[in-house]
């Protein structure tokens, strides 16, 4: 992905990967709480962060976690906590914190079936959480989508420098499937990108004037600037970080639209199609936030439909609808509740849609 050679191959579980990747990245403080299907990532931080000279912490819960990332983000230190989606809507209000606060931090999401407890399957209901600011406030995570366990190593390598570099907090959302998955990857080593120092940072003041980490702005108009300032780095985001792939669009009179392990499902189905004659192509959002909004406009001036396939009721097809604004149709279907599609039933599935 990074375009950079490789050291060499292993086989590893996703959640392992994310959590190697997450160490090579830098990340010296981890803090979470158990919960499945995402209780490998701890369990490898356990064994690894003291081994790479870092702290983990088993916290009390969730809220502790999320605390504790926020505190030991603010003093500087690459910082990252997991869970999976019951545990991560505990983690919204200090979520909100943080990006009000500009404080990098990576939190990755293994989402599982819901709503509630739901259950442990593989799920994409938490879209509208992760992109649409779970917590208070007009506030935006940068919301990245492996598809792949090689993926899952290189985007949470670049959610740690993305993270850094705009002072906000990242997520890596995967789910059960993707977490729970081995499958052979290159250790992409992680290059330094040469970001500035973090000056802002809560160090001690010897011979300085303090920094001061907050979200709390009570002085008149101070509030309404410091989102205008928020808000200009998210347009930044829009204009310079956006990542997604398209497959087989050669000709294609239908786009289907997916992420993460949905798109990996899709992919196969449109190779069926394919080779049945239909004129069928695949896009596939690799950042969530910011979402390909003129990548989808610039499609619906060559493409008749598309098909939004999510593991969820209906959640990123809304942000299509929005990105085509009428000048297409746009089609769903999905699978909620932690449903396992096979390629073969939603290649029916799509012809009867169609």
């Amino acid at each position: 992905m990074r375009g950079v050679k490789a050291e060499k191959k292993v086989l590893l579980r996703g959640n392992e990967a994310l959590a190697e990747a997450a160490i090579r990245a830098g990340c010296r403080f981890y803090a979470a709480y158990p919960i499945t299907p995402q209780n490998e990532v701890p369990e490898y931080m356990a064994r690894r962060m003291p081994e790479a000279g870092g702290v983990f912490i088993q916290a009390e819960s969730e809220l502790s976690a999320i605390n504790m990332v926020y505190g030991a983000a603010a003093s500087g230190v690459r910082a990252m906590t997991s869970s999976s989606s019951p545990g991560i809507s505990l983690m919204q209000e200090s979520i909100s914190y943080m990006a009000g606060a500009q404080v990098p931090a990576v939190i990755a999401n293994v989402q599982r079936g819901g709503p509630g407890l739901g259950n442990i399957s593989g799920s994409q209901a938490d879209y509208f959480q992760a992109v649409k600011g779970g917590g208070h406030g007009d506030y935006k995570l940068l919301v990245y989508a492996p598809s792949s366990v090689q993926e899952i190593w290189d985007l949470t390598l670049l959610a740690f420098d993305k993270s850094d570099e705009y002072r906000n907090p990242a997520m890596v959302l995967t789910d059960g499937i993707l977490g729970q998955m081995m499958e052979p990857l290159i250790e992409t080593p992680h290059l330094e990108p040469g970001l500035p120092p973090k000056t802002w940072a809560v160090t001690g003041c010897a011979g300085r004037e303090p920094n001061v980490i907050k979200s709390l702005f009570m002085g008149e108009g101070e509030l309404e600037m410091k989102n205008l300032e928020l808000q200009e780095k998210y347009r930044k985001m829009r204009q310079k970080e956006v990542i997604s792939h398209s497959y087989e669009l050669e000709g294609a009179e239908i786009l289907i639209v997916s992420y993460g392990i949905a798109a990996r499902i899709a992919l196969s189905a449109v190779q069926n199609l394919r080779a049945e004659g239909v004129k069928i192509g695949l896009f596939r959002p690799v950042t969530l936030f910011p979402f390909p909004e003129e990548e989808l406009a610039l499609l619906a001036g060559r493409v008749k439909k598309f098909l939004a396939f999510e593991l969820n009721a209906g959640q990123m097809v809304e942000d299509i609808r929005l990105s085509v604004e009428g000048t297409a149709d746009v089609l769903f279907y999905g699978r909620p509740g932690g449903a396992i599609v096979c390629p073969e039933e939603l290649t029916e599935k799509i012809k009867e849609i169609l």
